[in-house]
């Protein structure tokens, strides 16, 4: 009987929001017009010119199609905090967040080496980054890769006594550097979440030397193909707001490649697993919903309506996305979780960014709750039947995620909103087009580095723990 109750009242939640975005949105109301008043007392007769219509406004800047350098006097001061803001938020998503989230999930004897993970890979995307990476990815070239005229950040200047900055084509409104740093947030977090699939089992230098090769032949390639407008999946029209293809997809592909490559952690499925500390999770699944406003709100690269709108549908997202998930585990194993609560934030996180600075309120209410039962799924019952060790769920929350929030972003894009409507089978074609990609060129990475380092560290190493094997480190008792 309770069970009963509980999804009755969890479907009642999802009929609830499906018909509420269905129904119109109200139009804007149409102005005419207004008739031409009576000239005040006394400028009867006045000359035509004195009551002829306000001086033109200046013409808008022209339209940039590449990086270029512009007057200081372009910038707007609002858009750029903002986007410093966002960058920070951002980046704060992975230092510490994700290496919290993950950390208090894994076993003791491997805390320190996930940590250590997640920083080396923050100092090494970054550093690849600055001398390849944003180049290839937000640079017009062609549909599939960018040029290298940004290689080593040349040209990103700013020239003070000439009253100069460089502007991305992109960004227009920010100095080229906010907007490249603020990219560059995100190819941090995107590498950094493939290692929740493959903790406790994989060498250091492997990780090192597969997530270097990673970040710049498949991540970059692929926020070329959807984020720069001459990008092949951004012609077509698949809307990707602020990386539900790029980033959520992307790295729960590879993470399930990675888990299948690398094998079952020694005792999966026969011993219990038993998490080093749940606080820690909690603590980064918080950072996680308070910088995933700079995640989505900061894609809108403006301080306007469209990023307090896109923050506003993040957190109800996020919160749907909790509370189905800890009903459906409330149903099917009698008790919610703490565990289960954030990883329900974080699915409905994940499905809201692509359709974030698309959709209202009450499309991102659907959202969220649809991808909580279907990230619980992905994490449950999806994991059985895919027969992988993806320890920390990176396929069944963030692809699973990103792919519920692509295709509803088609058909839940509102044109009041954003200016452009969505198409479901374009949104599928970007989604088999990333996941197609992911797969295979992750594939082949990793051959690449089991033949250059091997991939997985010996029966001793894994049975004592990583932090002792890889590091010589160990947490205090």
């Amino acid at each position: 009987m309770r069970r009963a109750v509980t999804l009755a009242l969890l479907g009642a939640i999802i009929a609830w929001s499906g018909h509420a975005w269905s129904q119109a949105v109200p139009a804007a109301p149409v102005t005419t017009p207004a008739a031409a008043e009576p000239a005040p007392a006394g400028q009867v007769g006045a000359p035509a010119a004195a009551i002829a219509a306000p001086a033109a406004t200046p013409a808008a800047p022209t339209a940039l199609t590449k990086p270029s350098l512009v007057s200081v006097d372009r910038l707007s001061s609002a858009d750029t905090a903002w986007m410093m803001t966002s960058t920070a938020l951002v980046l704060l998503m992975t230092l510490p967040g994700i290496a919290l989230f993950y950390a208090g999930m894994v076993r003791k004897k491997s805390v320190i080496n996930t940590m250590a993970s997640v920083v080396a890979i923050a100092a090494l995307v970054s550093l690849l980054w600055f001398l390849v990476g944003y180049s290839w990815a937000f640079t017009p070239n062609n549909s599939f890769i960018g040029n290298g005229s940004r290689m080593g950040f040349a040209g990103m200047e700013y020239l003070k006594d000439a009253g100069k900055v460089m502007v991305s084509h992109i960004a227009p409104n920010i100095p080229e550097s906010v907007y490249a740093m603020y990219q560059l947030t995100f190819a941090i977090i995107t590498a950094a979440l493939v290692v929740g699939a493959f903790v406790e089992r994989m060498r250091f230098s492997a990780m090192l030397v597969f997530i270097g090769m990673w970040s710049l032949f498949v991540y970059a390639p692929i926020a070329h193909w959807v984020w720069e407008p001459g990008g092949w999946l951004a012609q077509l029209g698949a809307l990707d707001f602020a990386g539900g293809s790029v980033v959520h997809i992307n790295a729960g592909v590879s993470g399930l490649v990675c888990a299948y490559f690398l094998g079952p952690r020694r005792g999966y499925g026969r011993e219990a697993f038993e998490p080093f500390n749940l606080g820690l999770t909690m603590a980064g699944a918080g950072m996680l919903w308070v910088g995933w406003f700079g995640f989505n709100a900061g894609s809108a690269v403006a301080a306007d309506g469209r990023a307090g709108l896109a923050m506003l549908v993040t957190h109800i997202a996020a919160a749907a996305g909790a509370m189905a998930w800890m009903i459906g585990e409330w149903v099917m194993r009698g008790r919610p979780s703490l565990l289960g609560l954030c990883s329900g934030l974080v699915a409905g996180l994940v499905a809201i960014t692509p359709a974030s600075g698309f959709v209202t309120p009450r499309s991102a209410l659907l959202i969220g709750a649809v991808a909580g039962i279907m990230c619980y799924w992905g994490a449950t019952g999806l994991k059985r039947l895919l027969r992988a060790d993806d320890s920390l769920d990176v396929f069944g929350v963030h692809a699973v995620g990103g792919i519920v929030g692509s295709l509803l972003t088609g058909p839940l894009a509102s044109k009041a909103v954003s200016g452009v409507t969505g198409d479901l089978l374009t949104q599928l074609i970007g989604v088999a087009a990333v996941f197609g990609y992911a797969l295979v060129v992750t594939a082949l990475l990793l051959v690449i580095t089991k033949v250059l380092v091997g991939l997985r560290v010996d029966e001793q190493t894994e049975l004592a723990g990583l932090d002792i094997g890889q590091h010589r480190e160990r947490l205090g008792t």
